[in-house]
């Protein structure tokens, strides 16, 4: 079991026992909590995934479950493998996704093709062959680009700062306009910088966490760019709980929701942090680069109390506790994910 602050809430994935579930990205970090902690409970968990390998997916975020679940390689893209794939379903937790910023700036095509257009297939496939699944999409904090006030709720204007912003607030709209026109039974996450075990940590195309914590792990200097900066975290057994609740909540169909952390940290507290929590490490504060810093969205934390009042969740993982987890996760297991 995960660190967690309280165990006084009852465990969300208890309701999925029996259930038929799909994953899409579930070889990804929240993707692969999620199918530990289904699996767990006793739901039948399915698995679509490309196997992207500029994605965070590695097929060792399965081990001690593999053999538990149904795996589909294939792409969301793809309408004749999405069908069959939503066969008996009855929950849909839809998480493939590109997510690199800089990324989508350099193959900005490629990056909506994923984050928009796949997920009309995917919805399209729902009516047809699943109108009555439950459907939890993760959208991103990325959608409101640079705050025009803090902490930034749901009514905060919507106003991305690069193309990954721009494809995920379409994405998040269409899941929204299916349940509106259609009925499906949808929900969208608006998420903010998940980390923890499983995640992708060669490089910083998932997150700069992740080359943080090799980093660390490697006896290695990282950079911090700025460090004044405020940010909000999410430790991804926090992020499965958001999805699970999400899925048993039916008040939360129709609607998006920020899903957030403790509150607001800056970069240079939380690089010492992590240096505390692996007890020892260093590092050095540089200016940003400026094909970063044209996307960087300057501070940011979210007010997610509609998504706690709507759901009971709170996280439970401190950010001292969550990085340690991470780092007790990746440390006998760093050439898997390196």
């Amino acid at each position: 079991m995960s660190p967690a602050k309280s165990a006084a809430r009852a465990e969300p994935a208890f309701g999925f026992k029996g259930a038929q579930t799909l994953i899409t990205g579930g070889f990804g970090l929240i993707g692969s909590t999620l199918a530990h902690r289904l699996a767990a409970a006793g739901a039948k968990v399915r698995i679509l995934d490309n196997l992207d390998p500029d994605s965070g997916a590695n097929r060792r975020n399965l081990d001690g479950i593999a053999a538990q679940v149904e795996t589909q390689i294939a792409d969301i893209r793809d309408e004749k493998a999405v069908a069959p794939a939503l066969r008996g379903c009855d929950y849909l937790f839809n998480l493939a996704a590109q997510t690199s910023h800089l990324g989508s700036m350099t193959a900005p095509l490629a990056d909506f093709d994923v984050n928009a257009r796949a997920q009309l297939t995917l919805l399209e496939a729902c009516r047809a062959a699943a109108p009555q699944i439950r459907i939890v999409h993760a959208g991103t904090r990325q959608i409101y680009g640079r705050p025009q006030r803090l902490p930034v709720d749901e009514s905060h204007p919507l106003n991305p700062v690069d193309v990954n912003g721009v494809g995920k607030l379409a994405g998040e709209a269409f899941h929204l306009l299916y349940h509106r026109v259609y009925g499906l039974r949808t929900t969208s996450l608006r998420l903010t910088n998940t980390y923890g075990p499983r995640m992708r940590i060669k490089d910083a195309r998932q997150t700069f966490i992740g080359v943080w914590l090799r980093a660390v792990l490697e006896g290695k200097s990282f950079e911090l760019w700025g460090g004044e900066q405020k940010r909000d975290l999410t430790y991804v057994d926090d992020a499965a709980d958001a999805f699970l609740l999400a899925a048993a909540t039916p008040a939360a169909e129709g609607c998006a929701f920020n899903v957030g952390g403790e509150g607001a940290v800056s970069l240079k507290a939380l690089a010492d942090a992590l240096v505390a929590a692996n007890g020892g490490g260093r590092y050095a504060i540089k200016e940003f680069p400026l094909e970063r810093k044209r996307i960087d969205i300057g501070d940011y934390w979210s007010d997610d109390g509609a998504f706690r009042r709507a759901t009971g969740w709170a996280p439970r993982v401190s950010l001292a506790a969550g990085l340690k987890a991470s780092l007790d996760f990746f440390r006998p297991r760093l050439k898997d994910y390196i």
